[in-house]
């Protein structure tokens, strides 16, 4: 949509892929015989050139003399072995859409919008969108260099990292997984930490707007998540480092599992290379992450609300609400704007979204505000693993993963006391403990700031509190039945 004259843009959008659109098909609306795009990589199936529905195919070949239409998602039940990736959709997979969601890709020069105009118009097709790509800026870490405990330190310190850790080490079957650029599997603070993850990269250099290009081979996808930029790197450093040169990661004792999602490129005008990823793309390596077992998801990307095209649903949202279903915990950096506005995954319903401050603990100039923010973590100067070795890095991407691993230690913990836990539990609990702000700072910001043996404290006092008024509730009754019976 073009903002200034409200008349929709008939070109494919800058921040989309040329020649492709995502099409979700009604309930009850299948073709059972698309594959998966991973059976598709991994030579199993071939693509299929249409999707067996009279009104969507005439319309697709009205617009393109050529067709490819895969299945974005792959069941779970194929992780298992049990079934092709395109067979075997669960209830809560069917209702929510994820096997009704396809990739269609068309002629590079075929009118996108004028397609998926079209594609609305039918009865059988729930949504059609372009194939947005989600930019994220990365912050330029510096190169290689000598970590100073003392002030590595520092942000660990402003929310209570080492007393957390002493108060529950985190639990080996809590899997907190890191969707982002993949991680460097041989870093000596990571290798052992992480479990084998995923790549679902699938960019190619015609995918992207004129000018940008990748800043690394093209990738083909569903192979090892090794990272290529730094970014997740990074991010697995704050939550699963093993504390040789650094601080220990947050997470503790639990699993790492590191899926790849976003490649890298340049684009013209900018100096700082961008995260760059394929929102079907983004979404396939989510669901892989809440299949494989990941009860805490830690997303440090996004796309700005304002790049969406209004008609169209926000990015991410089936799959955010296929991992609520999953009883997972999805943990969102804000963004780095310094404005007031929603970036998605983190303005979703039911992600924590989180915003940076600095060294003193007043927001950071960059972080994206709003009455979606949760709370806030250390974002700036943080020293952790990067593909140099040891690097210092700033951004909201880098608030997020403390806030992931704290949700790591309160499900461990409320494992260990047989409780139940959820994402509004996590909100609750983080909210209520957080360091509350100076008078006058922290608007937008969130609750507060991190306090993670804050939040460990209060979740154990809810405990004992539920405990004792259940066993007191227990005594009553036990009590009226006597009576009772004596009477």
């Amino acid at each position: 949509m073009n903002h200034e004259t409200g008349r929709i843009d008939r070109r494919t959008p800058s921040h989309s892929t040329r020649g492709s659109l995502i099409l979700k098909l009604a309930l009850g609306e299948d073709p059972h015989s698309i594959p998966s795009a991973l059976d598709i990589r991994m030579g199993r199936e071939n693509f299929r050139v249409t999707t067996g529905i009279h009104a969507v195919d005439r319309v697709l070949r009205h617009f393109s003399s050529e067709q490819q239409i895969f299945r974005v998602h792959s069941s779970a039940a194929s992780l298992r072995g049990a079934t092709a990736g395109h067979q075997g959709f669960d209830e809560v997979e069917h209702a929510i859409g994820l096997s009704r969601t396809f990739e269609v890709d068309l002629d590079d020069d075929c009118p996108i919008a004028d397609t998926i105009d079209a594609l609305q118009q039918i009865v059988f097709v729930e949504q059609a969108y372009p194939h947005y790509l989600s930019i994220t800026p990365f912050a330029t870490p510096t190169m290689a260099m000598h970590v100073d405990r003392e002030e590595a330190w520092r942000s660990r310190n402003m929310i209570r990292a080492a007393e957390a850790l002493a108060y529950e080490p985190g639990d080996g079957a809590v899997i907190v997984a890191i969707v982002d650029t993949g991680v460097m599997l041989e870093h000596p603070e990571l290798e052992v930490k992480m479990r084998r993850g995923y790549d679902t990269v699938q960019l190619i250099a015609t995918d992207l707007p004129a000018g940008a290009h990748l800043l690394q081979d093209e990738s083909r996808g569903y192979g090892e998540p090794e990272d290529m930029v730094g970014h997740g790197t990074s991010c697995a450093g704050i939550i699963g480092a093993v504390g040789d040169e650094i601080p220990p990661g947050l997470a503790g004792n639990c699993g790492v599992l590191p899926i790849r999602v976003l490649g890298s490129a340049q684009y013209p005008g900018r100096s700082e290379p961008v995260g760059i990823g394929a929102i079907a793309d983004i979404d396939c390596g989510v669901k892989y992450a809440i299949d494989l077992g990941a009860k805490v998801l830690n997303f440090s990307f996004g796309t700005p609300s304002s790049d969406m095209d209004t008609n169209a649903a926000m990015p991410h949202q089936d799959v955010v609400q296929y991992g609520l279903a999953r009883g997972c915990i999805m943990v969102a950096a804000s963004g780095n704007s310094g404005r007031e506005e929603t970036f998605s995954p983190a303005a979703l319903d039911g992600v924590i979204a989180v915003g940076s401050v600095d060294a003193n603990g007043s927001p950071s100039e960059f972080s994206t505000r709003g009455a979606h923010v949760a709370l806030s973590a250390p974002g700036e100067g943080i020293i952790s693993s990067s593909l140099h070795g040891y690097s210092r890095v700033s951004g909201t991407s880098f608030a997020a993963p403390s806030v992931s691993a704290a949700v790591a230690l309160l499900v461990s913990r409320a494992l260990r006391r047989a409780q139940s836990f959820d994402v509004s539990d996590a909100r609750r609990i983080l909210c209520a403990s957080a360091r509350p702000w100076q008078s006058g700072r922290g608007k937008g910001g969130g609750a507060g700031v991190l306090d993670v043996a804050a939040a460990l404290a209060f979740l154990d006092g809810e405990i004992d509190t539920n405990l004792d008024l259940a066993a007191a509730s227990g005594r009553h009754g036990r009590s009226a039945s006597l009576k009772g019976a004596i009477a």
